[in-house]
């Protein structure tokens, strides 16, 4: 299982690459392995407010349909367009272009709240 150590991770397995004040957010290896096939992803607009913690999109697998949770608060600055039409992506890359949004960050600080790679192998 693939978990970089670049990434901050959420306990509910997604993450985040800090980019400035800019947070890029997916969902883990172990998430898209434990979802199987990825048929489909709903996501926010741009410009949508989202909260550490809370719901901002859907993803379905062949086997079943799980919410996607924030990582951080803030602004949706961009949307990875390429998952309307592939969201096999997920499955193939999760942390490249399997990316879902981006969000510009509204409290930095709450990155301190995500794990580390340690912390999110010892979740596991």
């Amino acid at each position: 299982m693939n978990i970089p150590a670049d990434l901050k991770y959420s306990k509910d397995h997604e993450w985040a690459r800090i980019e400035g004040d800019v947070a890029v957010v997916g969902i883990t290896d172990y998430a898209q392995n434990e979802l199987g096939d990825i048929v489909y992803v709903e996501l926010p607009e741009v410009g949508t407010q989202v909260e550490q913690g809370k719901t901002f999109g859907t993803i379905e697998a062949v086997k079943a349909v799980s919410d996607l949770f924030a990582p951080v608060s803030g602004e949706v600055v961009e949307v990875n367009e390429k998952l309307n039409d592939s969201p096999e992506l997920v499955n193939q890359d999760p942390y490249g272009e399997g990316w879902m949004i981006k969000i510009k960050m509204s409290n930095p600080d709450e990155v301190n709240n995500l794990l580390s790679k340690e912390d999110y192998e010892a979740l596991l």
